[in-house]
């Protein structure tokens, strides 16, 4: 495994060049060591062109990565997490950088190092000489990236190198206005002079395994916007913590910025008698020299750095707790009687091994599940804390992964719990323990809507026709007094940059009236479904648009036909199948673009999961684990680990074997349609599904090899460019139902209500197709006739499954030869031509065609004179033309009964 990283709090050039770097090691994975800088995270706000190709840490396998590509840094100490790869045997590190080598850099076996104005020259440079193309969206963030590093070409680090690197992404579409928008105002030549000065001041010291830079300077006369200096020092130099300490005419100011929770900057501006928060302060310093008031900073530095272990200190302990094997129902009246929201579930009152909410006792109970127990339906995707966790640590997973109840564990013991209410009390009692930074993060926003601005790449990624057509769909919505969105699949593939044409509209309002406007607006037309309240607009192109009235669902009992109720977005997508599908994006004016993200989706998305949204969602509707699995292999996505788990939970339970219908039949075709369906057939074999459909049945290695042999098939006949269309899903079905009984095959059609036009080829030509393969292979020679006269009365998916049945060769090519070529053949001569050359027409008109045809199969006619000799020599008069046909007809039948 390859990856590809930057330092901490990546900035501009660091993101840039691992974007760069990707171009060059295109199978590595891009992955962050930890935070971003502000502007960054607002560039990913506005544009996701980049956001999904990131992969989270949390899900690297460490261990695994051979190849580590660093930009933008060499020192092991910036890459946080990732430094444990360097210890994995056999590992290679490659290095792309600006900064000079310092004591306890990296050396890799392959180094880039030159002092230029940015990383991202550097790379810049390799992608011109090597001719790899780049788009107008990479020039631009690459530009931002350079202009940032050489503060717009001002630094005394820019080099000629930079100059050319922008000159070249210009001519590549860099977009200026786009990089002015993220590049700050311009520095004066007084301002520039001054940075260098606190630059050439700066000294590090390491306290308590943290770097704190301090740098002093003096001038003659007060400096407006110092700190927009000091700001600009901690970006240019990626820094944790810096203090300024600046002596202006005849007053002493100190200036600290940090960005990290260890160092509390508005404590020890307090100190000095000033203010502030966490992550930036000040404080103007009375009766001290600069070197007295830097001697007492570090003072304070040493008593106030210290990394505060908050968890011990607020979690609540002893822990309410119940067992695994306690049932839902009682669960449920132990949470009631405590009045909590969730339970820890301990294996002997110690060892954690999930957690148990009220909301999901409470519908499990409603569905009838109260005496099973907690372990089959507790969640098992959540983090733990130890004791010693810090704030930051707290902050991180109840904010940033939205996990309200933290169970606090040491020596495999659960110690304690922290709950969302735990902090906001601790948060509210003592506000300075809340960094600005952390509020200004745009991952973070509120639960209630994460204001993404979609409309950019909505107009990069869509065709201008679906553009317009939505912001149709929203001025409607507005005339009406409604709010419109597009959500579901749509709105994830997107994200993801992949076409879809399936647009579905949610409605805040009458959604019906909507569609009826919407088709008068567009010249459709509407087909409304008012018992759902839903619809369908016909464009007059043919293109098709779902309308639903925002609405919930709930299920009287498990896999039932859920029962519809109107009501606002956020329960329309609750109830969706599962997170990925659960976004949407505004249509109206107003606010046309902005993304709704009201679970966290965008995370499962960014880490390639398919998560449910309850854990009783397979309950309610069983379906969904067929729609799971064609999804993780459609998308190249991994279901998740607590959804794996209800996934075998609910085939443990049989819930399958309870409920049919054409619902389960429609999700398994289109698994089978899929361009690949093999791998999804191995998972629903690894989760015991097959036999769901019929009993017994698994994917065992001859199975395995035959549909195998389908999907070749399939692939040839692809390449031949017919105009008969092929249902590649048929094909695969008979695959799979290779070697099945009948009787087993009629039960399976009957239960899952399979449209009656296929029960032909899935009883009757599956059932002979065995017998002919058989006969394909073991005789040396067949003549043309004879393989017409096998395989005339066979579908097209029969002859590609028949294709793979054949063992040898001369099987295959003999199916080849019909599919190809046999089976356009036809006589020149017909009825009328019989009648005209004097033959009286009979039941003996079918016999002299098929021995003409036969003929012609076997190449002993060539033309319509040689037809017309050959009947004349074989039908010498009407009158004889029965008897001497005879011997033909016979063998005909007997070709095609054998």
């Amino acid at each position: 495994m390859e990856i590809i990283t930057t330092h901490q709090h990546a900035d501009f050039d660091g993101m840039a060049s691992m974007i760069a770097a990707k171009k060059l090691y295109p199978e590595a994975v891009l992955v962050f060591s930890g935070s971003q800088e502000r502007s960054v995270r607002d560039f990913f706000l506005q544009s996701t062109a980049f956001l999904y190709e990131f992969q989270r840490l949390k899900n690297i396998p460490l261990e695994q990565v051979q190849r580590l590509i660093l930009v933008d840094t060499q020192t092991p100490g910036r890459i946080g997490k990732l430094a444990r790869c360097l210890e994995n045997p056999g590992i290679e590190v490659h290095i792309y950088d600006h900064h000079p080598k310092a004591a306890g850099d990296l050396t890799g076996q392959k180094e880039v190092i030159r002092r230029v104005g940015s990383t991202i020259t550097i790379l810049t440079a390799i992608l011109r000489e090597r001719n790899i193309p780049i788009s107008a969206q990479e020039a631009t963030v690459f530009g931002l990236a350079i202009y940032e590093d050489t503060g717009s070409f001002t630094f005394d680090t820019t080099t000629p190198e930079d100059l050319a690197a922008m000159s070249w992404l210009l001519e590549h579409g860099a977009n200026l206005q786009t990089i002015g928008q993220f590049i700050a105002q311009e520095l004066s030549t007084a301002q520039v002079s001054l940075l260098h000065e606190l630059i050439r001041a700066a000294r590090t010291y390491t306290i308590q395994g943290i770097d704190i830079v301090v740098t002093t300077i003096s001038t003659p006369r007060y400096v407006d916007d110092f700190s927009i200096l000091v700001r600009r020092f901690m970006t240019m130099e990626n820094l944790d913590c810096l203090f300024a300490l600046a002596r202006m005419a005849d007053k002493l100011y100190l200036i600290g910025r940090s960005r990290i929770p260890e160092v509390n900057v508005g404590a020890i501006a307090a100190e000095f008698g000033g203010g502030g928060h966490a992550s930036a302060a000040s404080a103007a310093i009375k009766d001290a020299t600069l070197i007295e008031a830097e001697e007492r900073l570090l003072q304070m530095l040493y008593k106030h750095v210290r990394p505060r272990p908050v968890a011990r200190e607020i979690m609540s302990a002893p822990v309410i707790y119940v067992g695994p094997d306690i049932t839902i129902e009682t669960a449920n009246q132990t949470l009631t009687r405590y009045n909590l929201t969730v339970l820890p579930v301990l294996e002997d009152g110690k060892r954690l091994l999930g957690i148990i909410s009220r909301r999901v006792c409470e519908k499990a109970i409603y569905h009838g599940l109260g005496g099973q127990p907690v372990a089959d339906y507790m969640t098992t995707d959540f983090a733990t804390l130890p004791p010693t966790a810090t704030l930051a640590d707290i902050q991180e997973l109840i904010i940033e992964h939205r996990q309200r109840f933290i169970p606090v564990v040491e020596d495999g013991a659960v110690k304690g719990v922290i709950t969302r209410t735990d902090l906001l009390n601790l948060l509210v009692n003592d506000p300075a323990n809340l960094p600005r930074d952390l509020l200004d993060r745009t991952d973070l926003a509120p639960a209630a809507e994460r204001h993404r601005q979609l409309a950019g790449l909505m107009a990069d990624t869509l065709d201008r026709d679906t553009v317009v057509l939505l912001r149709t769909a929203g001025e409607t919505a507005k005339r009406l007094g409604m709010r419109a969105f597009v959500v579901g699949g749509f709105v994830r593939d997107l994200l993801l940059h992949t076409p879809n044409n399936d647009i579905d509209i949610v409605v805040e309002g009458d959604g019906v009236a909507f569609a009826h406007e919407l088709a008068r607006v567009l010249e459709g037309k509407a087909r409304p479904h008012e018992k759902f309240a839903t619809a369908v607009v016909v464009l007059p192109d043919g293109r098709k648009i779902d309308v639903a009235t925002a609405r919930l669902e709930y299920y009287e009992s498990p896999a039932a036909m859920p029962t519809v109720e109107l009501s606002s977005l956020k329960l329309d997508l609750y109830r969706r199948d599962f997170t990925v599908n659960a976004m949407a994006i505004h249509l109206n004016p107003e606010r046309f673009g902005q993304l709704v993200d009201y679970f966290n989706c965008q995370n499962d998305i960014r880490d390639r999961q398919i998560r449910i949204l309850h854990n009783l969602s397979f309950v309610e509707d069983p379906t969904r684990i067929l729609r799971a699995v064609r999804l993780e292999q459609r998308m190249g996505f991994t279901i998740g680990k607590h959804t794996e788990k209800l996934i075998k939970n609910a085939v443990k339970m049989r819930i399958y074997g309870k409920f049919a219908g054409r619902r389960f039949f429609n999700e398994l075709r289109h698994i089978l349609e899929q361009d690949n369906p093999l791998p999804a057939l191995a998972r629903l074999d690894e989760f015991g599904l097959l036999s769901f459909f019929i009993p017994d049945l698994t994917l065992d290695d001859r199975r395995s090899r035959l549909l195998a042999e389908c999907q070749r098939a399939l692939a040839w006949h692809k390449l031949l460019y017919l105009e008969e269309r092929c249902r590649a899903w048929l094909v695969y079905l008979l695959g799979l139902f290779s070697g099945i009984t009948g009787k087993k095959v009629l039960i399976f059609l009957k239960t899952f209500e399979v449209p009656e036009r296929y029960w032909p080829v899935l009883l009757q030509e599956r059932g002979g197709a065995a017998k002919t393969a058989r006969l394909l292979d073991s005789r040396e020679t067949l003549t043309n006739s004879e393989i017409y006269w096998l395989l005339g009365s066979l579908s097209h998916e029969t002859l590609l499954y028949l294709m793979a049945l054949c063992a040898k060769q001369r099987g295959k090519k003999a199916v080849s030869l019909y599919v190809t070529h046999l089976r356009h053949v036809r006589p020149a001569l017909d009825g009328r031509d019989l009648i005209a050359l004097g033959y009286q027409p009979g039941p003996q008109f079918k016999t002299m065609l098929n021995h003409l045809l036969e003929a012609r199969l076997n190449g002993e006619v060539q033309s319509r004179a040689d037809e017309e000799a050959f009947l004349r020599r074989h039908y010498p008069c009407a009158a004889t033309s029965d008897q001497a046909s005879q011997p033909t007809a016979n063998r005909a039948k007997d070709t095609k009964r054998s």
